[in-house]
């Protein structure tokens, strides 16, 4: 994974502490060449300018809440049959497509590996939601706190918060 300065570490390095490198950088692989062809996309509009990152995530919470919109007034069971209506599920992808360039180009800005940040959080969230302990709690831990500290009830959050 690279660093912003493309060495393999973050700024700080690791000092050998054994830590991974801090998510920063471009991606490899195809997300990698994604998010380079959206960049030079706007490059040869002149785009960048617009590109700062509180427009960046401003656009990003707009194609959001238009995915939002597809899926507002449906039930659940309509909402898990939504792609088998073409249009509706040409629309999804469209807006998926959307949030997507949004959140690439967004992380482009901030210098963001978005694979490797996703990474980080997928293990954080591993330690701090244990399946040993979701499942000792048939209601979800609705009256446990977040941990030291923590308010009561926020045990219950998504772990992606």
């Amino acid at each position: 994974m690279q660093g912003r300065d493309g060495d393999g570490e973050d700024a700080a390095g690791s000092g050998g502490t054994g830590r991974r490198p801090a998510p920063y950088g471009r991606p490899e692989g195809r997300a990698g060449e994604l998010q380079r062809r959206l960049a030079e996309f706007a490059a040869a509009r002149r785009w960048e300018p617009y590109h700062t990152p509180k427009n960046l995530v401003t656009a990003l919470g707009v194609e959001t809440a238009e995915l939002a919109e597809i899926f507002q007034w449906l039930t659940p069971e309509e909402s898990a049959r939504v792609m088998e209506d073409p249009g509706t599920a040409g629309r999804v992808a469209d807006e998926v497509a959307d949030v997507l360039a949004y959140l690439l180009q967004f992380c482009e800005a901030l210098g963001i590996d978005v694979l490797a940040a996703l990474e980080a959080k997928i293990e954080r969230n591993e330690q701090r939601f244990p399946v040993a302990e979701s499942d000792r709690r048939a209601d979800g831990g609705a009256d446990e706190t977040d941990g030291p500290g923590g308010e009561r009830g926020k045990a219950n959050r998504h772990p992606s918060e």
